[in-house]
């Protein structure tokens, strides 16, 4: 049910895009390779048995904590698209 110029399925379609969106961008910040002996930010050792759970891993916990606090702030929600910044 689209309404305006919007085609029937609209709003699905947007909302799959969206959803494809935070997937892509979240498989692309997964950790890739071999695992550091050191953070890349710091220069702390990175624990063996955190290096085996997460292979790949760059960070130490405290700098990775901090990392995903900035990428927290940013939500990805496409405000053109909702309904709350059309009323506004």
């Amino acid at each position: 049910m689209a309404g305006g110029w919007a085609k029937d399925g609209a709003e699905q379609e947007q909302i799959e895009s969206t959803l494809d969106d935070a997937v892509q961008r979240a498989r692309h910040q997964l950790p890739r390779g071999e695992s550091l002996a050191e953070c890349e930010e710091c220069g702390e050792p990175i624990p063996e048995a955190r290096r085996k759970a997460m292979p790949g891993v760059r960070l130490c916990v405290v700098c990775q904590s901090e990392l995903d606090k900035k990428q927290s702030a940013y939500s990805g929600y496409n405000r053109r698209g909702s309904k709350d910044s059309q009323l506004r």
